[in-house]
């Protein structure tokens, strides 16, 4: 399933960060902040179990929840959207996938994964701020159930109708939550209006 934002802010704030004039600096404080927004969306579904705690005026009732969650960013785009996520989960942890696109094949290449041997959590959020061809979402994927994750999400920030097909078919129960869709990529893979390279931008490499 494929859940695109309808908030306000988000859209708000995707249209910021498309913005050709936002310079660095900005550019990375709105991709924290949308994806602060958009793992609200994510993880409406958790685990939950009663919990009672001691107020300052009594017993109250609670939840606490019960799935740890993992935060897998694709190297290196996704880092800026760790942040904001660990925000709201400061338990997570972040496990790193280095990924990069071969620009002649438009494939990915891995180059750096530091999973531990076995699953140390039940819910693994992928992150990467865009879903281009969907080639290193669908690596991801694939390492993560290798190594025997289960429950797994993707959370981006914009997406191509050929990066979600593309995720979709190799992955069909891997929901993605985005910002976004746009219309389609271009001869060189790039999504269309899109945002330029998130990686760029973000380190000010462009």
């Amino acid at each position: 399933m494929v859940f695109e934002s309808q908030h306000p802010l988000v859209k708000h704030k995707l249209t910021l960060l498309r913005n050709v004039m936002t310079e660095p600096k900005k550019f990375r404080e709105l991709v924290r902040e949308l994806a602060m927004l958009l793992c609200y969306e994510a993880t409406a579904d958790l685990g939950i179990e009663a919990l009672t705690v001691d107020s300052p005026m009594g017993k109250a009732a609670g939840h606490t929840l019960t799935e740890k969650i993992g935060l897998i960013p694709i190297l290196r785009a996704g880092l800026g959207m760790v942040e904001g996520i660990w925000e709201m989960m400061p338990s997570a942890e972040v496990w790193h996938i280095g990924l990069y696109r071969d620009e002649e094949t438009l494939q990915p290449v891995s180059y750096y994964n530091k999973l531990p041997t076995i699953p140390t959590v039940q819910v693994c959020l992928v992150l990467d701020p865009m879903l281009a061809t969907g080639g290193s979402a669908v690596a991801t994927v694939d390492i993560l159930k290798e190594w025997g994750a289960e429950k797994l999400k993707f959370v981006g920030i914009l997406a191509a109708p050929e990066g979600i097909k593309a995720l979709q078919t190799a992955h069909p129960d891997v929901p993605i939550y985005i910002a976004k869709i746009d219309l389609h990529l271009n001869d060189i893979g790039y999504i269309v209006p899109g945002l330029g390279d998130a990686g760029d931008r973000q380190f000010g490499t462009g």
